[in-house]
């Protein structure tokens, strides 16, 4: 059947340091959630819909509340063409955010790409570092060694400002594997705790690129190392579907994401946490044979 074998697999990710209550994993079958959290004003799906940060944290504790195992927060744009945010103001709009999710006993990530934000996110409770810079700084890596914080590494073909100027591949799936692999094992090597892999998608790449990574994605999850997928709302579901506006795009998203869970993904980054709950309760029991 297709999917049962996803729908059933267990999952761990490991932590250097104990979580509330005293684990030092996450354990859970089948794909995980991972809300998004986006402490912007220039968020490419909600406009800066959660600028504010009571705002931002009400939703996290939602999220949380309506299944997300993660909740992820950022305080910079990555969308293409992005402009870089300085860190001080990265760092202003994150940490409040943080520490309030992390004392309502969230799991939170601190979504960016600059080693001062990270470090000062874990101070502040955060759990998971989820770098789109694929951790290639040293001091990323080190920072998250020394807070026992389990990284996400994502794969992405330049900067976001430039990125999808002209993405170019020879092989999109063996180039984006191989990368993930190296990163994985760099930061394993420097006491990383644990990673998930994170192909990117939208990161540097055309629709055709996409396209290949997603029909391919047992093959990345063939490895032994978690997959996380985040196509949330993003512009290549606007083309397939020809919705230009993010915030409709949910159905389309929730399509490719089961499609994603099929493979075997292990995590989906996703703004609807509820409606993909329930999405993935139903396509559990459906390819599981039993109730979700």
């Amino acid at each position: 059947m297709i999917g049962a074998g996803a729908a059933q697999r267990e999952h761990v990710l490991r932590f250097g340091s104990p979580l509330p209550g005293g684990r030092a994993e996450l354990r859970w079958r089948g794909p995980a959630l991972m809300g998004i959290v986006n402490v912007t004003p220039d968020s490419f799906s909600d406009g800066g819909l959660r600028f504010d940060p009571a705002r931002a944290v009400a939703d996290g504790i939602r999220m949380h509340e309506q299944g997300a195992l993660v909740v992820d927060v950022g305080g910079e744009s990555t969308r293409p063409g992005a402009p870089t945010v300085p860190a001080d103001e990265e760092r202003r709009r994150v940490e409040p955010v943080v520490a309030a999710l992390a004392e309502a006993g969230v799991v939170v990530s601190i979504d960016s790409r600059k080693p001062e934000v990270v470090e000062a996110a874990l101070g502040e409770g955060a759990r998971i570092v989820n770098d789109v810079g694929g951790l290639q700084l040293p001091r990323m890596r080190q920072l998250a060694a020394a807070a026992g914080a389990p990284a996400v590494i994502m794969h992405m073909q330049g900067e976001p400002a430039t990125m999808q100027t002209a993405p170019s591949y020879a092989d999109v799936v063996a180039e984006v594997g191989g990368f993930l692999r190296g990163a994985a094992a760099r930061a394993l090597e420097a006491g990383v705790p644990d990673v998930l892999l994170d192909p990117g998608i939208g990161f540097g790449k055309s629709v055709a690129h996409n396209l290949a990574l997603l029909r391919r994605l047992d093959e990345l999850v063939a490895g032994d190392r978690p997959v996380l997928v985040g196509a949330s709302r993003k512009a290549t579901i606007g083309h397939l579907a020809g919705e230009p506006d993010p915030a409709r795009r949910l159905p389309g998203t929730l399509a490719l994401h089961l499609h994603a869970a099929a493979a075997g993904a292990a995590m989906l980054r996703v703004h609807d946490v509820a409606e993909h709950a329930q999405a993935l309760a139903v396509w559990s029991a459906l390819v599981g044979g039993g109730d979700a």
